[in-house]
């Protein structure tokens, strides 16, 4: 059984878990090892402790490969897995993915269409995105970017208690663009 090396390779949401070094994987001389109860054993021979693994019939698992001398434990592999895959779920649920939402405005428009362009803002600001607000330039518009600039000051201005700028607007090809975050 140990001369059969146990190769697993969990998939979870397109992302693979890497695997440890378990019982003849290992080539260390010496290593570190924690019981399967959580007491630190010492710095054993790996056949010592393969030995101690084979009598609690479970298996002897690599964790720390890095650390000098590397740090095994003596606890069963799948179980063990079954614990960090559920940790690692655990994690990604309390994960909080902030999206950027993107308002486009022209450099004519009208005030009622900037009032609801900056309620749309405001709406994703309150679910905790980041807004890209872009001034979107067409033809001769090209010209008078310099004088458009104020819808994009405009805009900040009108959501000062909600937002921040997070980025000043800046002028990329036919477009200015702005970002704003919500006020912590």
């Amino acid at each position: 059984m140990d001369s059969l090396p146990i190769h697993f390779i969990f998939l979870w949401g397109c992302r693979a878990i890497s695997d440890l070094l378990i019982n003849g994987q290992i080539r260390e001389k010496e290593v570190r090892v924690i019981g399967a109860d959580g007491e630190q054993l010492g710095v054993l021979p790996i056949q010592e402790a393969q030995r101690l693994a084979d009598e609690a019939e479970v298996d002897l698992v690599m964790i720390a490969p890095t650390a000098k001398p590397p740090v095994c434990r003596i606890v069963d592999y799948g179980k063990f897995r079954y614990e960090q895959m559920r940790k690692e779920k655990e994690a990604k649920k309390k994960q909080k993915t902030v999206e950027v939402k993107e308002i486009r405005l022209s450099p004519n428009i009208d005030t009622n269409d900037l009032n609801t362009k900056i309620s749309a803002a405001r709406k994703f600001l309150s679910k905790g995105d980041k807004v890209k607000v872009t001034l979107r330039f067409r033809g001769r518009e090209m010209a008078h970017m310099a004088n458009s600039k104020h819808i994009l000051d405009d805009f900040a201005q009108a959501l000062t208690e909600v937002a921040v700028v997070e980025k000043p607007a800046k002028v990329e090809g036919r477009s200015m663009t702005m970002f704003l975050a919500e006020k912590r």
